[in-house]
C-alpha cells in the first residue's frame, strides 16, 4: 500500500486472507497476550464513540472473531452486521455471538470492504478495529464506508499508530522488530503472520496523514484521538 495515497497493492488481499485463515485459531489469544489485554480497553472506547448518537444499525467491517460487534451490542443498536473475508474467522465470531445469546442482533458474513454487499445509506454508524491497515485499497475501502453510511453517520476506526516521543518511540519498535514476531510464530505457528504486523504498522499513514485519507474518501469533521502513548489511535469522521 502507498502510505500517501492509499493506493492498491495487488494481491494483498488473497494474502491477508489467507494469512487471517491460518491463524483464526489462535487470533484472539495472540491478541491478548501480544497487547496485554489493552486491545480490549481501545475497543470499548471506539464503541464509546459511537453510542451518543443513538444508531439502530451498525456496520462492523473487518470484523474478524467479532470482538468490536459484541461489544457494539452495548450501544443499543437494533442491528449489527459484521463483514470480514475470512470465512475462518467469521465461523470463530458466529460462536462467540452464540455464545452470547446475541444471535438476534447480530449477523457476520462474508464481504469485501472494497465491495460492501449494501445499498446506499443503511448503517447509522460503522466501526473498524485494526482492519483498514489491511485493505487492499484503503481509499477505496473508505470510500465504500462511506457509501453505505447515512448522511452524517459517523465511522470510527481504531488502528495500531506509530508512537514519536522518546522513549516510547524506540521502545515500540525494538518491541515491533524483535519481540512480537517471535512471540507470535511461536503462538500462531504462521511465520509470516506476525511478521506481517509490524511491517504493516509501519507502512500505514497514520495520525494527520491517515485523517487526510479519510477527508479524500469524503468524510467530514475528522479528528483523531491517541490511545496509550500512541501505541494506537482513533479516527472519526462523518458521512457526507
Amino acid at each position: 500500500m502507498n502510505s500517501t495515497n492509499g493506493s492498491a497493492e495487488p494481491g494483498k488481499k488473497d494474502r491477508v486472507r489467507d494469512m487471517f485463515d491460518n491463524i483464526a485459531p489462535r487470533y484472539d489469544l495472540l491478541n491478548r497476550v501480544l497487547s496485554a489485554g489493552i486491545d480490549q480497553s481501545w475497543r470499548r472506547k471506539a464503541v464509546a464513540l459511537i453510542r451518543d448518537g443513538n444508531p439502530e444499525r451498525v456496520l462492523d467491517v473487518a470484523t474478524g472473531t467479532a470482538d468490536l460487534a459484541i461489544l457494539a451490542a452495548d450501544t443499543g443498536a437494533d442491528r449489527i452486521v459484521g463483514v470480514d473475508i475470512a470465512e475462518e474467522m467469521l465461523e470463530l465470531g458466529r460462536g462467540k455471538v452464540r455464545r452470547k445469546g446475541l444471535e438476534d442482533r447480530i449477523v457476520l458474513q462474508k464481504g469485501d470492504a472494497e465491495k460492501l454487499p449494501f445499498s446506499d445509506h443503511q448503517f447509522d454508524a460503522a466501526l473498524v478495529a485494526f482492519g483498514v491497515r489491511n485493505f487492499e485499497a484503503l481509499d477505496r475501502g473508505l470510500a465504500e464506508i462511506g457509501r453505505v453510511l447515512r448522511p452524517g453517520g459517523r465511522i470510527v476506526v481504531l488502528e495500531f499508530s506509530k508512537p514519536r516521543a522518546f522513549p516510547i518511540k524506540q521502545l515500540y519498535d525494538f518491541y515491533g522488530r524483535r519481540i512480537l514476531p517471535v512471540v507470535g510464530r511461536l503462538v500462531s505457528g504462521d511465520p509470516a503472520a506476525y511478521t506481517y504486523l509490524p511491517e504493516s504498522i509501519r507502512a500505514f499513514p497514520d495520525g494527520d496523514a491517515f485523517l487526510s485519507v479519510l477527508e479524500a474518501a469524503g468524510f467530514s469533521g475528522t479528528r483523531s484521538i491517541p490511545l496509550t502513548f500512541g501505541i494506537a489511535s482513533i479516527y472519526t469522521g462523518l458521512a457526507s
